[in-house]
């Protein structure tokens, strides 16, 4: 059984394992390793533990965390969606993005938009979002990523 609840600040850690684990696996030919790596280079004290303040969230099955998800109210924006290699292909991505863009609507938002990884943007186009130029992702860390800015009206 999947279900998703918001993280905790003792989530950190293994919020930011699924992101480094799902970056290596699904970012391969879409960035170099180089770029991999310096994008996932560090520990969550590194910054990412702040992001569990937020409305961050967990998937988990059977109570292991396998999914991550973000709401960002402020910048009306939609991210950190990563599923654990071993529980891709499973759909739970567009469960962590319905869930996230529910959420979304129950506070009040219109619109969300998103930067997408350049192997993840065909997936949110089937989810409905709009969005085909490209732009650099300027991380907290310094790393430079082309991305696709991608919108959807809730």
């Amino acid at each position: 059984m999947f279900e998703i609840r918001r993280s905790t600040p003792s989530d950190a850690q293994v919020a930011f394992d699924i992101r480094r684990l799902a970056i290596r696996h699904q970012c391969i030919g879409a960035y170099s390793e180089q770029q991999m790596l310096d994008w996932t280079k560090g520990s969550a004290e590194d910054g990412y533990d702040t992001l569990m303040d937020k409305h961050f969230y967990l998937g988990c099955v059977e109570c292991e965390p396998v999914a991550t998800g973000m709401l960002d109210l402020e910048h009306r924006e939609i991210g950190a969606i990563f599923i654990r290699p071993d529980f891709m292909q499973r759909g739970l991505g567009k469960r962590v993005l319905c869930f996230l863009e529910d959420r979304a609507r129950d506070l009040g938002l219109t619109e969300v938009c998103l930067d997408a990884t350049l192997n993840a943007a065909d997936f949110y186009r089937r989810c409905g979002y709009i969005g085909e130029g490209s732009a650099i992702y300027q991380s907290p860390s310094g790393l430079q990523l082309a991305c696709v800015p991608m919108a959807k009206i809730l």
